[in-house]
């Protein structure tokens, strides 16, 4: 019991109250703070006596914690079971509130026996659980965990906010009620789960947490897997391979897989865990993992299948393992996707800053070195003494004091060549992979770049490529933890809010076991047009539209800017722009973290704005262009950002393009600008974006040159990036922007 609470300060042994029109309890005898949990138990009493909602799920989850508080478990019990009727929940999902309902049941028994709780707890969990699949039972654990901490501390907070009151709102009591009801039932029973849990798991499942599959070439690589004991039959497995060697997430990830009816497995990158060899980010996960499967398909638990996948790191192990394409593996399914050389750590041949912490967090230690990677206060101060010091980018480990024998490495390679094609397919290697592949990402995930050029380079040189792409209003964390309601300040459409992680299972099971295609994947392109509620489905990341609009860039100025306009192209008129890199003064400078903004934050930029739509328009595909100039260096990095400006004046940055001059024709090889002479540069957008755009909505573009503290500087002179410094910027950058420049937006129009 909780006895330290303070409800209010008066002594009396009785409390009632009088429900007015306005909802208001009026506490006629407030109590002393001894009493507290007798208070807070008759007026949960109270309450479920007379509490009213027409909405009936409301009603039944408040209902169930006023009576559970009150100590009516019976009553309690009933009401949570008319909530899951509701909720209309599938064999498939855990039942809802099943930790309460286990709870409630455990002290009926205790009550009706005189069992102590401990021992009416274990027994109800038993039964229960045994009465519940696999699946269920893996997703139900979840809800017996969580922060007793932080729970005590949201009920110390509800207790203050009404202590000493001498009446307190409806809604201010079924708050404080609720916090009291979660803390006392978590308080009560998580000292038992853990052990319950691993117990209900071993029932279940055979649990294998440390081993090491020594490949052809004599390396190391720690594994754990998760398989069911029924059904005895040999099984298809899904494996994961990661260099995140943390073997709490791997075990649930691998028991999820079980939980499915597969042999679950998650191998780790040579070195991590318990491999004894030297750890390599990227450079040989490739071979290891075809290795891992060419283990698995031999084991006589295994049916000779394996799929693959993962999120982020793990979906590039993913693609590296099809660069070898294993007889054994069968379906490949991965999410937010990175590519090396593509999307990390350079994204348009342009390095970016957020992969140095990533390598001592993956390489210091078996692990990972959580204690470096969240000290966020170091890495940012880094970037700021790297950025105002003026120093060349690759002294950026000596500004820091300790050595980074990878970032050297990586910067040895500026352009995609034969270091990066070795680690993923390249060119015809993707001809070979004639297995089904499905890919999850989002129009907020930063590895979208990596997603898609899988699927264009795999769609390219296979023709008949079985490649599904799925794509949402996602962030990159949302494959792998769940879709949230709100993303970067966008409120997501209903539609949108699907269990990306089932989606998964639903997909291998479809390709393993003979069930059904999900739903939403009616065609290789799957996408959700945002402020639409819709999904739609095309045949290619074309057909997403069926129109383009040709915008130009036009140098008249405007009261934003500067004018995007659909009349006829200006070609000798232009924006003249200048940069000073020398210039530090803007060193605290950070891009907005949201993507819908009140107003625009153009560093460095020149904003082109267009008149409002005066129809709906469905901006569905890639948008690409041309930029025409005249610059006086060798080089120069850019970033062009689209937005949709609605008519309440709100920015929403859609997509944009990061981008180094010199490569952008081809990014395995450099060619330098000619200075003082007019030039052109073709750009394609390689993020996605599908946006349904209302009447008085314009659209704008802001054409930025990167100069900033957390990415390389361009300085212009030609010299390969690393080596420039701040000494190579005596002459500021001077260009003329043309007004024959131009962007292309894919619409869908309809027919």
């Amino acid at each position: 019991m909780l006895k330290t609470i303070i409800i209010f300060f008066l002594s009396s042994t009785l409390m009632s109250y009088t429900a007015q029109a306005s909802d208001t309890i009026q506490l006629v005898t407030p109590i002393s703070r001894e009493q507290a949990d007798d208070a807070i138990r008759l007026l949960a009493k109270q309450l479920a006596a007379d509490y009213k909602n027409d909405d009936r799920e409301q009603y039944l989850n408040q209902l169930f914690r006023l009576q559970m508080v009150a100590e009516d478990f019976e009553a309690s019990k009933i009401s949570i079971q008319n909530l899951r009727a509701i909720r209309s929940t599938t064999s498939v999902q855990p039942p809802l509130y099943l930790q309460y309902e286990i709870y409630a049941e455990a002290k009926i028994l205790e009550a009706r026996n005189s069992l102590p709780f401990s021992e009416a707890y274990k027994k109800t969990f038993r039964k229960i659980l045994a009465q519940i699949n696999d699946k269920a039972a893996h997703q139900a654990m979840f809800s017996f965990s969580g922060n007793l901490q932080f729970m005590k501390d949201d009920l110390d907070k509800a207790v203050q906010k009404n202590s000493g009151k001498s009446a307190i709102t409806q809604a201010d009591a079924l708050e404080l009620i609720r916090k009291y009801q979660v803390h006392q039932a978590f308080n009560s029973f998580m000292p038992m789960t853990d052990a319950l849990i691993a117990e209900n798991d071993a029932a279940r499942y055979i649990i294998d947490k440390n081993f090491v599959i020594t490949t052809p070439a004599g390396v190391h690589i720690s594994a754990m897997m998760v398989r069911p004991r029924t059904p005895a039959a040999p099984q298809t497995s899904l494996l994961g391979f990661t260099i995140y060697a943390d073997d709490d997430w791997a075990f649930i990830d691998a028991k999820k897989a079980a939980s499915q009816g597969y042999a679950g497995i998650v191998a780790y990158t040579r070195g991590k865990g318990i491999s004894t060899d030297q750890i390599v980010p990227y450079e040989h996960d490739g071979e290891d993992a075809r290795a891992v499967i060419e283990w698995i398909s031999h084991q006589a638990w295994s049916d000779g299948r394996v799929g693959m996948y993962g999120g982020s790191y793990n979906g590039f192990a993913t693609w590296a393992a099809t660069k070898h394409l294993p007889s054994a593996l069968k379906a490949i399914m991965t999410s937010a996707t990175a590519a090396p050389g593509i999307d990390i750590p350079m994204q348009g041949n342009v390095f970016q800053n957020f992969l140095y912490p990533w390598l001592p967090y993956v390489t210091n230690n078996k692990t990972l070195d959580d204690v470096s990677y969240n000290d966020q206060n170091h890495w940012d101060t880094l970037n700021k003494r790297w950025y105002s010091s003026g120093q060349a980018y690759r002294l950026m480990e000596k500004i820091d004091g300790k050595p980074s024998p990878y970032f050297t490495k990586w910067l040895a390679h500026p352009g995609y060549d034969a270091y990066w094609q070795n680690m993923i397919p390249y060119q015809q290697e993707f001809a070979h992979i004639n297995i089904p592949v499905l890919q999850t990402t989002g129009y907020f995930d930063g590895a979208q770049v990596g997603a898609l050029y899988y699927l264009n380079q795999h769609s390219r040189y296979n023709k008949n490529a079985d490649h599904t792409l799925l794509i949402g209003p996602y962030e990159h964390l949302s494959m792998q933890t769940g879709v949230a309601r709100e993303v970067q300040g966008y409120a997501i459409d209903a539609v949108a809010n699907i269990d990306l992680q089932g989606l998964r299972f639903e997909w291998f099971d479809y390709i393993f076991k003979a069930g059904k295609k999900p739903e939403l994947l009616k065609n290789k392109i799957n996408y959700q047009v945002m402020g639409g509620n819709v999904w739609k489905h095309s045949a290619s990341l074309k057909a997403m539209s069926n129109a383009t609009i040709k915008f130009q860039l036009n140098p008249t100025p405007s009261k934003e800017g500067y004018r995007l306009t659909r009349s006829k192209i200006i070609k000798h008129k232009f924006v003249e722009q200048h940069v000073d890199f020398k210039d530090r003064r803007d060193v605290d400078w950070t891009a907005p973290m949201l993507s819908i903004n009140s107003t625009l934050d153009a560093h460095n930029g020149i904003t082109y704005v267009s008149d409002p739509l005066v129809e709906a328009t469905e901006l569905s595909g890639l948008f690409s262009g041309q930029l025409d100039f005249v610059l006086n260096k060798a080089d120069f990095d850019f970033t062009i950002t689209l937005y949709e400006r609605s008519k309440e004046g709100n920015y929403f940055q859609l997509a944009y393009q990061v981008q180094r001059a010199s490569y952008g024709n081809d990014r395995l090889k450099r060619k330098l600008l000619k200075p003082n002479k007019r030039q052109q540069i073709n750009f394609m957008s390689e993020r996605l974006t599908s946006r349904q755009m209302q009447p008085g909505s314009r659209l704008v573009i802001v054409l930025s040159i990167n100069k900033q503290a957390d990415q390389q500087i361009n300085y212009g002179s030609g010299k390969d990036v690393s080596d420039e410094s701040i000494t190579d910027a005596q002459t500021a950058l001077k260009i003329h922007w043309y007004g024959s420049s131009y962007v292309n937006i894919p619409i869908w129009k309809k027919p």
